[in-house]
């Protein structure tokens, strides 16, 4: 695997100290995204470094001086409460957010409250402080040493800078008793600090509550906290403290993380009030762990088990996450877990696929130009991504319009079964023919040649041929073979033979009276047909086992070709189940062999006779092969030997086609709106048009999408373009066609689009990638077969 050499990227190892920037594009996803402008961001030249920055590094080093960074996710926006708990020991910080305090609670509800009055002559007050414990367990015994030898309580506190743990001893205290007690503690054998806290009802000061202080141990953001506002903590027992500052949370227990609203997520949680009166409610957790929870939302490791499809999607969507740091910075947050940005629902989502493709792509991003990409996904390509610019407006290199599939002759090689044997080259009106010999031939049938021709399928059947083809069809049929005369290669004689042999009676002759028997027998020499046999006929061309010849006569005076005759087995004994033919949906082909679809869910794995008979259904006809594609999708017909190998295959080609995207079930879609419908979901950008007339599509991009819409009205005529076609009419994607319904008069009644993919269509195609995978792609070739130009780099 390539990664980008450390050199050329240094910039990008000033992550924890810089804001990063975002480009104009806003994430595209799984679902439809909003994607719009950002204008919020500093300049992509804050990646460069400047020369005394410069640093010389091995190509196989890794940047460890730069720690990982802390990414923020709002969980919840302008909410009314939220509800904090752990099964574990829940710890908070309402000031110094690295220094977290355990909590007497599990569970608390927090709301939105106007800020309670400050007192007017607040007293400086002190804390007694023991810290630099190695444990929780450590801190928890020293707390009942505490008690047990001085009858002192204590609070455990965790220092997330320092990752050590600490207590605080006792309650507030003045300068003077602070003192004095620290003296009382050190002659008992304690280390304690003397630490000042506020004396305001709440441990943040009067500062603090207007937003003027910075945040200890968080990056800094601008938080629209409200200077009349405040975050108040209720328990079970009532009020439990509140503050104009934003509150941390954490548990002191990994395995019994923080919950908010009962869901788990890894790190912290911030809560802090808006001017609005609102709270924000914020998850603040390290770079890949936060990644650990959107890849399994985006593509999901259960429906797209590929370790290097889930590789690719944990490297566009950590480079995303960098690229976008800071883009909702004056709301007190980075990114949203939504697809306005990428979905991300914390611990309880992850997946071990998903987390095992985060932990071994750890901090390799996406680069271009030496600065991290603005990695945009669209769940369903529909074959072709498109340029940027025709969505977004603005161009950019990495975002080019690229095939979903393999390039050259890799696209369809890996999917491809072959025979040595060699197919048969008939007439048109011999090509159906050359099916009904293979299933023969494979069951043993005698006579039959290695490689049927027309002359031999036009010619008479010998006597001895029928008589044995009909023991052949007793006993796949496990009848008593059929008393034959020296006429049975003839229709009428050939008819009841043949009944007999497959039913071991003659159904017709119950089955048919008169009227049916002369009805069925339709043809124009019906007449000619012994009487003895008529109804044995009549009973075959009722169920489709006998036609007549293209002139509607059968001639039953001359000998069938051999043609008409294994024609007429073939159709009786497969319509009975007795070829044992299978049918199945295959999946892409593996190393040759055929892979079909379980109803468990499972792959069965089954090799091909390399001899085997291959058909493939070309528009109505089937064609014998000599090699057959088969990408997954497909419908397939085979047979399986005593060998236990595949020497019938019949293939007819997946609707979805092959591009890589195709097991996605939106790689095609139509949806139907009337006239009104589409017209009110344009009002908004078609003002003035009068009454809507048509829709054409003046433009397309070069993935085909429509780029240009041109709405015509009985007043004027208006345009929807770009990416707001999609979003304006309400579809999943927009590389579409329309098909128009016309009332009498000639007037569009109604639209049907007929389209592929879902999403915007710019950038790695989450399904095309699990589809490049199963093709044998690493995840660095999808990520450059999507994104062009493009590097891997490891950050840190």
């Amino acid at each position: 695997m390539h990664y980008l050499s450390a050199r050329t990227v240094f910039a990008l190892l000033l992550l924890s100290q810089l804001a990063i920037p975002t480009s104009i594009i806003a994430q595209g996803d799984s679902r439809p995204r909003r994607s719009q402008p950002d204008t919020t961001q500093p300049g992509a030249d804050q990646w460069r470094t400047t020369s005394n920055q410069a640093v010389t590094l091995s190509d196989s080093t890794v940047a460890t001086s730069v720690v990982e960074p802390k990414i923020r996710v709002a969980l919840a926006t302008n909410v009314g409460s939220a509800t904090i708990s752990s099964s574990g020991q829940l710890m908070n910080a309402t000031y110094a957010a690295t220094t977290l305090v355990a909590l007497d609670v599990q569970r608390l509800r927090l709301e939105a409250r106007l800020l309670s009055p400050l007192s007017t002559t607040p007293e400086e007050t002190f804390q007694l402080q023991i810290t630099g414990l190695a444990s929780r367990a450590e801190a928890a015994q020293k707390s009942r040493e505490l008690q047990e030898a001085i009858g002192e309580d204590s609070q455990i506190t965790n220092d997330t800078s320092t990752n050590t743990w600490g207590l605080i001893v006792g309650g507030k205290y003045s300068r003077e008793a602070a003192d004095a007690e620290r003296t009382k503690l050190e002659d008992a054998g304690y280390a304690v600090a003397v630490v000042p806290v506020s004396g305001a009802s709440s441990p943040a000061t009067a500062a603090n509550r207007t937003g003027n202080l910075p945040f200890g141990g968080l990056r800094t953001v601008s938080r629209p906290t409200s200077s009349s506002r405040e975050v108040v903590a209720f328990a079970n027992a009532g009020r439990l403290f509140s503050s104009g500052a934003p509150v941390t949370f954490a548990s002191a227990d990994t395995a019994a993380p923080v919950r908010f609203n009962d869901r788990p997520y890894r790190g912290q949680i911030e809560v802090f009030a808006t001017p609005r009166g609102a709270l924000t409610v914020v998850n603040v957790l390290g770079l890949e762990d936060y990644v650990k929870g959107v890849v399994p939302n985006e593509l999901s490791p259960g429906g797209f088990p590929s370790i290097e499809a889930q590789k690719a999607q944990a490297i566009a969507a950590r480079t995303y996450a960098l690229r976008n740091l800071g883009q909702f910075m004056s709301q007190g947050f980075d990114i949203l877990p939504t697809t306005r940005s990428q979905v991300y629902k914390g611990l309880s989502s992850e997946h071990a696929l998903s987390s095992r493709a985060v932990d071994e792509t750890r901090g390799v991003v996406a680069t271009f130009d030496g600065k991290p990409i603005n990695a945009l996904y669209t769940s369903t390509c529909g074959g072709r991504t498109e340029d940027s610019q025709y969505i977004f407006t603005d161009a950019v290199g990495y975002l080019a319009a690229r095939e979903c599939a393999a390039e050259g002759r890799a696209m369809l090689a890996p999917f491809t079964i072959t025979t040595t044997r060699e197919p048969a080259d008939l007439k048109e009106e011999n090509l159906e023919l050359a099916r009904d010999f293979a299933l023969l031939n494979m069951h043993s049938f005698g006579f039959l040649r290695s490689k049927v021709g027309d002359s031999w399928l036009e010619d008479h059947a010998e006597l001895d041929e029928v008589r044995s083809w009909l023991l052949s069809v007793a006993r796949l049929a496990k009848q008593v073979a059929p008393a034959v005369t020296d006429t049975v290669h003839y229709p009428p004689a050939f008819a009841t033979a043949l009944s007999t042999a497959v039913f071991g009676e003659r159904r017709g002759d119950t089955l048919l009276n008169s009227a049916d028997i002369q009805y069925f027998l339709a043809v124009k020499d019906g007449n000619e047909i012994p009487e003895g046999n008529r109804a044995d006929v009549a009973f075959l061309i009722r169920e489709g086992y006998m036609s007549a010849l293209p002139d509607a006569s059968l001639k039953p005076k001359e000998p069938l070709s051999r043609g008409r005759a294994l024609h007429s087995i073939a159709r009786i004994l497969d319509a009975r189940n007795l070829l044992q033919l299978q049918k199945a949906t295959a999946r892409p082909t593996a190393d040759g062999a055929l892979v079909l679809r379980s109803t468990r869910g499972k792959d069965q794995v089954v090799k091909v006779s390399p001899d085997a008979y291959l058909f493939r259904h070309i528009g109505e006809r089937r064609h014998p092969v000599s090699s057959v594609i088969v990408v997954g999708g497909e419908p397939v017909t085979f047979h399986v030997n005593s060998a236990g190998l595949v020497d019938y295959l019949e293939v007819r080609p997946a609707p979805n086609g092959a591009s890589a995207d195709r097991s996605s079930p939106f790689a095609n879609w139509s949806t139907a709106l009337t006239v009104g419908q589409v017209q009110a979901r344009l009002a908004r950008y078609t003002g003035g048009i009068g009454s809507l007339v048509d829709l054409r599509v003046a433009a397309r991009g070069r993935s085909r999408r429509a780029i240009d819409l041109e709405v015509i009205g009985t007043n004027k005529t208006n345009h929807v373009r770009g990416g707001r076609i999609r979003s304006a009419l309400g579809l999943r994607e927009q590389l579409f066609v329309i098909e128009r319904a016309l009332d009498e008069s000639g007037r569009v009644t109604g639209f049907t689009f007929h389209g592929r993919g879902w999403g915007h269509g710019v950038g790695l195609c989450q399904v095309g990638a699990y589809g490049l995978a199963r093709q044998g792609y690493t995840h660095e070739q999808i990520l450059k077969a999507y994104y062009t130009g493009i590097e891997l780099t490891r950050m840190y």
